[in-house]
């Protein structure tokens, strides 16, 4: 690893350097006249973006708000601006996209690498209330409204390095630009001493707020019918994920059965020889108990269940919820639609 530190300094200096030509105005970023939310962080990957997205698209669709979400498109084979429909694919939009799409078909779901020209074309095509930018906290292109930085609380980014000796995409300062900072994936309650370390940690400033969520699994998901997280001990499970950090899904899981297992890449895009491989661990699993195939939402999106040489009703993804500690969900809820009505281009309608 000490060979890779050179690297570290050399992309450290590069991002910092550019981060100091926004902050000063040497480089534009452009604002909008509507609430632009980011949804970001400064780490590679599995911090729990998507729920939180998800649970923002739910509380402002709660309240009236035509919401819209803007998204790379991780991994997608098309280009530009794309539109998400009912029929859109995950080669079309990337998994996290095509996931949310189906999950809130009310919402506006693009994708657009160039995120300015994504906002653009959202509010010329579809005029959104609010826009939700995944996974934006570097495109330093767009200045967002607010900011929302999370951080996987097992992975604290004071015990990180830039890449790539660590996982960091900026160096860690960069969590000065945050409004709100999000520690997730927490597995038990957070005590005054531990909240004052994240604060200590942090450098939290008088403008930032700081909020710590965990998880929390919902039934299985099936076409036809949904299984308690109970009533897993009925059946035969094969595991399968392709995600960034699939330990916390495992560990659940493991609470209620014992289970086969095979994980992928995050983002894996599933060959003809993985429903071979996948399809042949199902076949090998004992039948005495029903026999089924648990996944999670993202790979869900990938996975083309008629490539399996299994029962589509044998296949069941599991939902993942964002719970919030220290009792503060409500604090959070009004922080955000407090900024979302003070912004709106029709405040007047939902104030």
């Amino acid at each position: 690893m000490l060979i890779l530190y050179p690297f570290a300094w050399l992309y450290d200096v590069v991002t910092s350097v550019r981060n100091f030509m926004y902050n000063h105005g040497l480089l534009s970023s452009v604002s909008y006249d509507l609430p632009v939310i980011c949804i970001g962080n400064i780490t590679v990957g599995g911090t729990g973006k998507t729920p939180h997205t998800e649970y923002l698209i739910r509380l402002l669709q709660s309240e009236g708000y035509k919401v819209a979400v803007l998204s790379r498109g991780y991994k997608r084979k098309t280009e530009g601006f794309v539109l998400a429909t009912e029929s859109s694919t995950a080669e079309e939009i990337g998994d996290e996209p095509l996931q949310m799409k189906r999950k809130f078909p009310k919402a506006e779901v693009a994708v657009c690498a160039d995120r300015r020209e994504g906002i653009s074309r959202l509010v010329e095509e579809s005029n959104p209330d609010v826009i939700l930018l995944d996974d934006a906290f570097q495109h330093r292109k767009v200045k967002a409204g607010l900011n929302i930085v999370l951080m996987d609380s097992n992975r604290p980014i004071w015990k990180d390095y830039v890449l790539p000796a660590g996982r960091l995409r900026e160096n860690k300062r960069g969590i000065s630009r945050a409004d709100i900072i999000i520690a997730s994936k927490l597995k038990k309650e957070v005590g005054d001493g531990t909240a004052r370390m994240y604060f200590d940690k942090l450098d939290i400033q008088m403008n930032q707020d700081i909020y710590f969520t965990r998880f929390s699994y919902g039934q299985l998901v099936g076409s036809i019918s949904d299984i308690p997280l109970e009533e897993l001990d009925k059946y035969n499970v094969l595991l399968v994920t392709g995600i960034a950090n699939p330990k916390p899904l495992e560990e659940e899981l493991s609470k209620y059965v014992q289970y086969s297992y095979i994980n992928y890449s995050d983002h894996h895009q599933f060959s003809d020889a993985d429903y071979k491989q996948i399809s042949a661990l199902y076949e090998q699993m004992p039948e005495d108990k029903p026999r089924i195939i648990v996944t999670t939402e993202k790979d869900a999106a990938r996975l083309d269940v008629s490539k399996l040489q299994v029962t589509s009703n044998s296949v069941y993804s599991v939902p993942i919820e964002v719970e919030f500690l220290r009792d503060e969900q409500t604090v959070f809820n009004k922080q955000i639609l407090d900024y979302v009505r003070k912004h709106s281009r029709s405040s007047s309608i939902h104030s």
